[in-house]
């Protein structure tokens, strides 16, 4: 039958009406875990067995250790090989350790035990499926162990344990399994633990070996980076200081520019900050403490202050806040001072953070508390006041004039950013006659082609100001600072050449921009600018008035804030002994109290008279006769 016309319509229907199963396969589709299927819901069959045929293979290892042991002192008594008779107290008591470990309840309890809370073992068989059991070692590659004897007349079996990428692997092979395996002195070796001690004196020149019994801490020193060592019969781990990871080098600041001070920045290894701030700081007096913050993914967060000069009130609760957090992983700093700071609703900061390491110095010198987190090249300091965000490193190397004066500006260029557009807001909406009359006509003839209301002009302007910096700082290079000085032109000028803002608004908006950015936290310009948006909408609806009470409830919420324990506003609400350094910068030789609000230890900086040259007589110069 020919393929006509009627029998394609025909079989187009067909095709359309009878459903056929589709040739490709169905799309993934990631859908929730069923119930009972994680782990928690308790071991499965498979695993009870897995649990079993362990514990028979520990026996079997210590029986088949027994019968070479009985094998071996049958022959040394037949032979009367006196220095083998010699050593069998010691092999037979480092034996009887391993007997104690394989009992079958103890086997029992330490499979029922979580992996991490379990004791590391004599048998070197038992510490390594642990370790494949916690790092998955059948899949995970990074993940290496390797496996040698110890050399001498009676060689100890050996496993060594680390991460590939973490470690340098120079350390590992000739600080460590060199003298190990081959400057062997051919003494006879100690047993058990003194085994362990023996070889952290005298065999190996790392610069950090620490022994550990749990397994807790031989995971958190192999995720840091260190190597453990396992050894035949040894109840404990040595872990040994090997990391090798790459990270970025000592660079200039690049948030905290200055033209005076130190050119040192912070750098994402813990160990690199907490040297650069000892190296600021050569004392004994400071005393880094290290705390481990996450459950899942534990970091290094390290609590940095002055022993004789800290608060210990302070210190000590800065600590309970640390260990008091229960999160699977912190990333950043920022995260980190959500979960700490006293006020997690205000958007305010409560705590300095600072790239510079003169800078956190300077803070620690004065009695605060500095936390350095691991990959984070910044350093938190708490804790600070509202007045502490506008202090800048070149303030203590420019006369006390200038100092003050940069502070000062920073103060008045905060205000005109955060009022200057609502104020005009407000006037133009509810108080003209506040203004001139030249002005009041100059800004009405300059808005007469204006199709919209201010506010609606002045809220495009911030949106695009806003939009053009978010751009300048997310395009990478020298091309972000060009499309943010282009497109602030372009659009002006085409905003105004359309009649879309007027004039002025783009001056307003314009001299807005620019004193925002002199205030030297990002944080805090942060905050100040999404407040600006509100303080608009109050001069929208009720002129001054409604800017006024904005105003009374920012100062009525930051005079009750506190940062651990200090009250935000201190030296003003509440009223304390301000001191030289506040707003006005005093000469240093002044400044011989440290900030009253941190009830430092030591409140003294210096004696009242810190120029003593001052009070002497020149050197060369005659007396006087009399």
């Amino acid at each position: 039958m020919g393929n006509t016309l009627i029998t394609q319509i025909y079989e187009s229907i067909k095709k359309l009406l009878i459903y056929k199963p589709p040739k490709n396969p169905k799309p993934f589709v990631l859908d929730e875990i069923e119930k009972g299927r994680s782990d928690l819901a308790g071991p499965q069959p498979q695993e009870e067995l897995n649990q079993a045929a362990r514990e028979l293979k520990t026996l079997i290892d210590y029986s088949r250790r027994l019968e070479e042991l009985i094998t071996k002192s049958i022959s040394a008594f037949r032979s009367n090989d006196t220095a083998v008779i010699g050593r069998l107290p010691e092999e037979v008591e480092a034996l009887k350790k391993v007997k104690d470990n394989t009992a079958p309840v103890l086997l029992s309890y330490d499979s029922a035990a979580e992996p991490l809370d379990r004791l590391v073992s004599p048998l070197l068989e038992e510490n390594k499926a642990l370790i494949d059991r916690l790092y998955n070692s059948d899949i995970n590659k990074d993940i290496l162990i390797r496996r040698f004897e110890i050399a001498g007349d009676q060689p100890v079996k050996a496993m060594l344990v680390f991460l590939d990428g973490m470690i340098d692997k120079q350390i590992l092979d000739l600080g460590i399994l060199q003298p190990l395996m081959l400057l062997d002195t051919g003494k006879t070796k100690p047993v058990g633990n003194e085994l362990l001690t023996t070889i952290s004196e005298n065999c190996l020149p790392s610069n950090q070996t620490t022994p550990v019994s749990k397994f807790k801490d031989v995971a958190d020193a192999i995720n840091g980076g260190d190597t453990a060592l396992f050894i035949e019969g040894v109840e404990q781990a040595l872990t040994l200081s090997t990391k090798g990871y790459k990270q970025r080098g000592v660079e200039r600041p690049q948030i905290e520019q200055s033209i005076r001070g130190s050119q040192a920045a912070f750098s994402e290894g813990l160990r690199t900050n907490t040297g650069l701030l000892r190296t600021m700081l050569p004392t004994n007096d400071l005393v880094t403490e290290i705390l481990m913050i996450g459950d899942r993914v534990p970091q290094k967060c390290a609590v940095m202050y002055l022993k004789s000069v800290a608060n210990p009130d302070l210190v000590a609760e800065v600590k309970r806040r640390l260990k008091g957090i229960s999160t699977d992983y912190i990333v950043d700093l920022g995260m980190l001072e959500q979960f700490i700071e006293d006020h997690p609703g205000v958007i305010f900061p409560q705590m300095l953070s600072t790239e510079r390491v003169d800078r956190a110095a300077v803070n620690i010198a004065e009695g605060r508390v500095a936390l350095v987190y691991e990959g984070v090249p910044f350093v938190h300091i708490v804790p600070v006041t509202f007045f502490s965000f506008f202090h800048s490193v070149e303030d203590f190397s420019l006369k006390p004039p200038a100092g003050s004066f940069m502070r000062l500006l920073r103060i008045v260029g905060t205000l005109v950013a955060v009022i200057l557009p609502s104020m005009y807001l407000g006037i133009n909406y509810f108080h003209q006659e506040a203004l001139p009359t030249e002005l009041a006509l100059a800004i009405a003839g300059a808005r007469e082609k204006v199709p919209f209301p201010a506010v609606v002009e002045i809220l495009m302007m911030e949106f695009s100001f806003e939009l053009i910096r978010e751009a300048g700082l997310r395009v990478p290079g020298l091309l972000g600072s060009s499309i943010g000085i282009v497109g602030a032109i372009i659009l002006g000028q085409a905003a105004v050449a359309a009649n879309l803002v007027s004039p002025i608004m783009v001056v307003i908006i314009a001299v807005t921009g620019l004193a925002s950015f002199s205030i030297p936290d990002y944080r805090l310009a942060f905050a100040l600018r999404i407040t600006r948006f509100a303080f608009l909408l109050l001069s929208a609806m009720m002129g001054l008035v409604g800017l006024s009470f904005g105003l009374l409830v920012i100062t009525v919420v930051m005079c009750s804030m506190k940062s651990f324990g200090m009250p935000y506003m201190t030296p003003v609400a509440p009223k304390t002994m301000a001191g030289y350094d506040t707003l006005i910068r005093g000469p240093v030789f002044r400044q011989e109290m440290r900030p009253d609000q941190l009830n430092a230890q030591d409140s003294r900086r210096q004696p009242a008279v810190s120029r003593k040259w001052t009070k002497e007589k020149p050197v060369g110069k005659k007396e006087e006769k009399e």
